[in-house]
């Protein structure tokens, strides 16, 4: 049975929300943005109309959440006086005080999310490390890890192109994840790399192994974001995709790889960007995702230079480096442990099943982003 000091902490939680969300502002913004929509012209430029949906749905969810702590909030209060009269169970009420505590949770992580990116879809790609089987091995793990994590959220995980490893596991996946809130506000905190330490099943005296894979999250752009690609430094190729065989054996080459030359706008050193996508059998769709994907990766790196550029002007402030050791999982152990925040659990099945939402927590709250990083 919670206590009158717990109940307290959720009504004082609920106002708190309330204040740092602006609700009231909220509601005005709402109407006024709302009203904007039901102008006779309105869907004559399709972009703007876009645009302006997209803004008024972002504000009714803010509305609809602080709605949904309200309401389990006086719901815990009602149950917790009903206690006190004998009208209800102990279970009733700490089923009450379970609801309401996961609403403001859930809700205060998300007013976490401040950069203009967070709310956007996102591209995670991971990469084996030096190590063969053992790398490809843990690198497939990681996928499982995060489509299950994905599923679990009701993202859409859709596979756009996938090295298989050469006796097990992957080399790399690329893997958009769609159609739901702050993907990329989520994701990012999984920037890094990713070390396991096992006794591997591939080594035949059974020796413990640590193994490497690097994983990248970039936002992944929509039509109403302008990047500019240019077009002299961009060529393609094509292939034929692997299948399956027989009946499947895809006989076009429907597979695309793109090349762009990008030049740091600070250094004027210039890399290869590559991206591959064999996603569909339709060749022009795999060209469209695959210019999707380079503008993601452009507008990741004016993110981070943008990003970069304001932690320098910030004294003091932790600086987070985005390509180093991030987590460590070591099996025989029983432990998982993020290096940047500290926090760990023993609950190694539950991580490799999709339970991250403890560690994007804890990072979320030891990097805040705040409205000036916007």
């Amino acid at each position: 049975m919670i206590t009158a000091d717990q109940l307290k902490d959720v009504m004082d939680r609920a106002d708190a929300l309330h204040h740092y969300l602006n609700i009231d502002q909220k509601k005005v913004e709402f109407e006024e943005e709302q009203l904007r929509t039901q102008a006779p012209d309105f869907w004559e430029d399709p972009k703007y109309a876009q645009e302006q949906m997209k803004k008024v749905k972002s504000i009714q969810k803010w509305l609809d959440g602080y709605k949904t702590v309200r309401l389990y909030a006086d719901e815990l209060k009602l149950a917790f006086d009903f206690y006190k009269d004998d009208m209800v169970t102990e279970e009733e009420v700490d089923a009450d005080y379970s609801k309401a505590i996961k609403a403001i949770e859930d809700l205060e992580l998300k007013n976490m999310l401040r950069q203009k990116e967070d709310p956007m879809d996102c591209v995670l790609k991971i990469n084996s490390g030096a190590g063969g089987t053992e790398s490809q091995d843990w690198a497939q793990m990681l996928m499982r890890m995060y489509m299950r994590w994905a599923e679990a959220h009701g993202y859409k995980v859709t596979i756009t192109d996938m090295q298989e490893g050469d006796e097990a596991g992957i080399k790399s996946v690329t893997m958009t994840i769609e159609g739901g809130e702050f993907a990329y506000g989520y994701l990012k905190s999984e920037n890094g790399v990713h070390r396991l330490v096992r006794v591997s099943p591939f080594n035949a005296q059974g020796k413990r192994m640590t193994s490497f894979a690097s994983v990248f999250v970039t936002p992944l752009v929509d039509d109403t974001i302008e990047v500019y690609v240019d077009p002299a430094k961009l060529s393609w190729d094509t292939f034929r995709s692997s299948g399956a065989g027989g009946q499947n054996v895809n006989k076009v080459e429907s597979g695309v790889r793109l090349r762009y030359w990008y030049t740091d706008p600070d250094t004027g050193e210039e890399e290869e960007i590559l991206i591959e996508n064999t996603e569909t059998r339709d060749q022009p769709k795999n060209r469209a995702k695959a210019l999707l994907l380079l503008k993601s990766q452009l507008y990741d790196r004016a993110m981070k230079k943008r990003l970069e550029a304001k932690a320098k002007i910030e004294a003091g402030k932790k600086k987070i480096e985005w390509g180093s050791q991030i987590r460590s999982y070591v099996f025989d152990d029983r432990r998982v442990k993020d290096h940047r925040t500290n926090y760990q659990t023993s609950d190694v099945d539950g991580v490799m099943d999709g339970k991250i939402d403890d560690f994007i927590k804890a990072y979320l709250m030891e990097f805040p982003t705040t409205d000036d990083e916007q």
